[in-house]
């Protein structure tokens, strides 16, 4: 084992589909939809677009700030240039740690597929946990064999994206349309969506879920520093793997809620999963199979991708000495120059995540809720510290800028966020366990806490500080924001 740099080996390619493949559509789409459209029936799909908006003011900021730090570690890198040491520290403890419950929350969601295509359909609570459990060990090992794997897989994501998303969404939209394109306007069924607007609580709450599906396209500047010109491809991995999920996640949404068959039992809540009901009924057993052996490796690719990016979080922070245990974590493998420790400690910690998860009801819902809006919490940092350091005159661009635009771009993505988060946290009376309501509150409050307790008294700076050189035709910074 030895220190030194990560090698450069992903393309912009790599890195679309990297950063593709972290959000990706089926992830976006089938981990949230029955929770969405018994929340806000078929009306719930007119958040995709609502949400897509706002995150997409949120990529404009972070491809400015990716062109001016690629970094490992995103946004713990640009928190702690933007602002100073001991915030870009919070900043990155919240993202981190959102990315690893993330993690599990994938590996719990492509459980319930592969429950499915074993004959194992509406599989209880312990077998969930034990598949995510192999999920989570063959992944991590994956993970650890190289870089050349990963790609291979985001490569295959992709494919199977296009097969399982966009091919299922314009066939069932073509040959199997149940519903007519009225139902995307009201509440329907039985459920506590029936009869309701689209302006109404229901479809707040739907948008909390939906927050799930566009996150992810910051993922790419956790790999910055194993990126070809990353100062000049990831600001365009950026935006352009939020704006092809959007679109994969619209023409499949749209597929799958308008070749329902039975539109009530979907929103009522009866039919627990709609998605593998839906393709049942119109493309039977034989299809819906390898359907769904696609969607699983959509899951899986998601969940690398997510175990790589938590693992180069840790490791930055361990660079920067800023954890215990930062001489371990910051090694890397002799030939691959692989974070092999960093990436064992994110796949420990997830492993005691779900086994702690099966000690409540509600817990998927709970997951993706937290998921969420941890990712909003971490947003909030980078995209607010871009505002500080405007105002203060400290901000000098990268080689891809917004110019005059990037003010009310990055005030508006601000607004958004606190929005989101506040939409997503609020404590609606939804478990039958009523503190599951207060488990995002719960989880924030001890991480904090936690933070304040670990926290370096000078994280990252100093002598502590051991960041890596800019590509030679990087720009320099500016006095003060090395």
């Amino acid at each position: 084992m030895a220190g030194g740099e990560l090698r450069r080996e992903f393309t912009l390619w790599s890195a679309f589909a990297f950063a593709f493949a972290f959000i990706s559509p089926i992830v976006a789409l089938y981990g949230i939809f029955s929770l969405a459209i018994t929340t806000a029936g078929p009306s719930f799909w007119w958040n995709f677009f609502l949400v897509f908006g706002g995150q997409f003011l949120v990529a404009l900021v972070f491809a400015e700030l990716v062109s001016r730090w690629p970094l490992e570690g995103s946004v713990y890198q640009w928190s702690r240039r933007l602002v100073g040491p001991r915030y870009g520290w919070f900043a990155g403890w919240a993202y981190a740690w959102t990315l690893v419950i993330a993690m599990v929350t994938v590996c719990l969601g492509a459980a319930g597929f592969v429950a499915n295509i074993a004959g194992r359909n509406g599989a209880g609570a312990g077998t969930l946990v034990t598949i995510a459990v192999v999920i989570l060990a063959l992944g991590t090992v994956a993970n650890l064999i190289g870089r050349r794997v990963l790609k291979i897989l985001m490569t295959a994501s992709i494919v199977a994206e296009i097969i399982g998303s966009v091919g299922l969404g314009l066939w069932l939209l073509v040959f199997h349309r149940e519903q007519s394109f009225s139902v995307l306007f009201d509440g329907a069924g039985s459920g506590p969506s029936a009869g309701q607007a689209v302006t109404t609580a229901p479809f707040l709450l739907a948008m909390a879920f939906v927050g799930f599906s566009f996150v992810g396209f910051e993922s790419a500047g956790n790999i910055a520093e194993e990126v070809r010109e990353p100062h000049r491809n990831l600001p365009r991995a950026v935006l352009a793997s939020l704006t092809l999920v959007a679109a994969v996640v619209l023409v499949a949404s749209l597929g799958i809620i308008l070749a329902i068959p039975d539109l009530g039992a979907a929103t009522s809540g009866s039919d627990a999963d709609p998605v593998y009901s839906t393709l049942v009924h119109q493309l039977g057993v034989g299809m819906t199979t390898p359907i769904e052996v696609l969607f699983v490796i959509g899951f899986l690719a998601s969940f690398l991708a997510l175990q790589t990016a938590a693992s180069r979080v840790v490791w930055a922070y361990a660079r920067d000495r800023a954890l215990p245990g930062h001489r371990h974590l910051a090694r890397l493998s002799e030939g691959q120059r692989l974070p092999v420790t960093a990436i064992v400690v994110t796949s420990l910690v997830g492993l005691v995540i779900l086994l702690c998860s099966t000690v409540a009801t509600d817990v998927y819902a709970s997951m993706i809720s937290f998921s969420a809006g941890g990712f909003y919490v971490a947003f909030l940092f980078p995209v607010l510290g871009s505002l500080w350091a405007r105002r203060r005159g400290t901000w000098r661009p990268g080689v891809w800028t917004l110019g005059r635009w990037a003010l009310p771009i990055g005030i508006a993505a601000a607004v958004w966020t606190v929005f989101q988060f506040l939409n997503i946290a609020w404590p609606r009376a939804l478990a039958e366990q009523r503190w599951m309501d207060f488990s995002f509150w719960i989880v924030l409050g001890v991480l904090l806490v936690v933070g304040a307790v670990l926290v370096p008294r000078r994280p990252g700076t100093g002598p502590d500080e051991v960041s890596p050189p800019l590509p030679a035709d990087e720009p320099a910074p500016p006095a003060g924001q090395a």
